[in-house]
Order: structure tokens, then sequence, then C-alpha cells
């Protein structure tokens, strides 16, 4: 399960503190599993989402060291550190194919046009899903990049919900035959954070099996292709417990800032009693400070990071094994 660190990414540095295996390719004599990894998150979860998915897949490959191949495309804009960060450690799409990965990741990102006919990033990412589908054996799609083969592919666009489904909600397992859906149980918890939303029936009409549904609405966290090898989330099951947390806490900031008009409301399901507490009354002392003009106290992060529950991680491993065994 070691990380190869081939290149000098600080991700590998990072894991290493954390207790994850990471050595030198030199020092690793067994079967490689090459991945990569089409990053189009925000710059602010840009080395988050590295860390998140290797964890994952040190996990789901036991047997095996994992170079990671991390990649960007041309046309996200990035801020000046992250712009250092990918022109040292990130490869461009011709690099990323030349590598010839066994198993491909594709992230989501947050973008404000729900209609995907209008991504900025279009014409790319279009060019990632056909060349993954003809030469890639294992991919997995995630957020908007699920939205982008269901839109582009099979012509199913997706829909904006009513209310943004943000939090952390339990699930209902509804292939339990499927490979990919081994060990996994009704009750399962997995994060979301999304506006938008492609319905069961559309990932049917795809060819697609919904393996894993939310037990509130039916909504779908996972689809894959009948053989396991194309693997489909609108769930975030790879987030950090944090990672929500730093998501409120930029959002709250937006509404500090006059960017947005209502207060937002914590994530479900993501700390704690004590928790909830807090986050209701850190409310309120923003919204008193709002009423005399006066600057707010900080966001109390730290504090709520010790409340943080972390229900996902075991069901997510093994979903990563299970998805990654379909390589042999």
């Amino acid at each position: 399960m070691p990380l190869l660190a081939h290149i000098p990414l600080p991700a590998f540095a990072r894991l290493a503190g954390e207790g994850v295996p990471v050595v030198a390719p030199a020092d690793w004599d067994g079967p490689v599993l090459r991945a990569g990894l089409v990053n189009t998150m925000a710059d602010g979860a840009l080395e988050a989402t590295e860390r998140q998915f290797l964890r994952l897949l040190a996990a789901g490959a036991p047997d095996h060291g994992i170079e990671l191949h991390p990649c960007e495309l041309p046309e996200i804009p990035r801020g000046a550190a992250a712009r250092r960060h990918c022109d040292a450690h990130y490869k461009s799409l011709s690099g990323l194919r030349a590598a010839r990965p066994h198993a491909l990741v594709v992230c989501g990102a947050n973008v404000p046009d729900p209609d995907l006919e209008n991504l900025f990033y279009r014409a790319s990412l279009v060019e990632v899903i056909a060349w993954a589908e003809a030469e890639v054996p294992l991919t997995l799609f995630s957020c908007l990049a699920t939205h982008a083969v269901l839109h582009f592919r099979h012509g199913k666009p997706r829909r904006q919900l009513e209310r943004k489904r943000w939090g952390v909600f339990p699930h209902r397992v509804a292939a339990p035959g499927h490979r990919l859906t081994a060990g996994l149980a009704d009750g399962m918890m997995v994060p979301h954070s999304r506006w938008n939303d492609v319905p069961a029936a559309d990932f049917a009409a795809a060819g697609l099996d919904v393996l894993v549904v939310d037990a509130d609405d039916g909504g779908v966290h996972l689809a894959a292709t009948p053989d396991g090898r194309r693997a489909f989330m609108q769930g975030h099951p790879e987030y950090d417990p944090v990672s929500l947390l730093k998501e409120h806490k930029r959002e709250v900031g937006r509404f500090v800032a006059g960017a947005s008009g209502e207060y937002p409301e914590a994530p479900v399901g993501i700390v704690d009693d004590a928790g909830l507490a807090m986050f209701d009354r850190y409310r309120g002392e923003v919204l008193a400070a709002r009423r005399v003009g006066a600057a707010p106290p900080a966001y109390p992060e730290a504090a709520l990071a010790s409340c943080l529950c972390d229900m996902w991680r075991n069901d997510t491993e093994r979903f990563f094994a299970a998805w990654l065994a379909g390589r042999k």
C-alpha cells in the first residue's frame, strides 16, 4: 500500500506525517498502480483533494505501490500559489495520456451555471471523457464530472435542486449483488455538497446500474457500468470530515462580506450535539454584530473541528478496494 514519491508532491510528506507509508520508487519492488487524477477543484481544495484520493488509493490497493499522476485542464484559472503548484507537479492532458494510467479519477468543481453547455472547460473535459472511455481500464467520475458524462455522452442534462444537498446523509444499497457494493450495507453515510442532480432514471437510461441511493430522497450517490470499471458518484465520499466545515466557513465569509444575502445553514450531520450548539451560537453572534454594524467574531473552526463526525471512511475504502480490483 505504499505511495511512491516519484515526484516531489507536498502531499507525500503530509501523508507520511499521518502514518501513510510513502517510499521512494527505488525502494519498492512490488507491482505498481499508475493512477491519474484530473483535478479541477478550486485552489483552496486543490491539495486537499490530492491527499484525499491518495489515502483511498493506498487503502484500496494494499498490494501495489501507488504512482500518482496529477493533471490540470488548461482552461481553469489559478491564483499565484496554485499556479506554482500545478506548474511544478501537474501534467498536461497529453502528458497524462502518455503515462498510460491503470486507473483515473476525474474530479468535479463548483461552477455557478448549472447548464453544462456553458461550462468554460467543456472542450478539455469532453476530451478526458472520450480518452478514458477508449483507453483507461478503470475510471471514477465525481460530481460535475459525472454530470458531464451523462450530459455530453448520453444527452441527460442535470437539473438544479431547490436547495443545496449539503451534509452527511444515510444511504441505501440499491444493487447488493453488484461487485462494487460488496461489504456495503443500508444506512451507510455519504457526504454531499451539490446544487445539481441527475435522477436515477437517467442513469439507468444511459445503461448504468444504480448502486447506492440517498435513503431520504432516493437521489443517486453511486452508479456504474455492469462490470464496475466505470463508476460515477454524485456524493463526495473522499471528503475529510473537515471539508464540509471549511465550505461552511467560506459561505459564512461570503455572507459577512455581503456576497450572499442569507446566512448559510450548517451542513447536515457533520458535528455532534456540542457542535450544533456552537453553530447556533456563532450564527447568533454574527447576526447580532451585523445589526449594530460591528465586525463579527472569528469563525470557530478549531473548536468545531473537535466536534466533527467521520462515519463514512470504512465504507469508502471498501468501495475503492472493489473498484480497483477490476484492474485484474
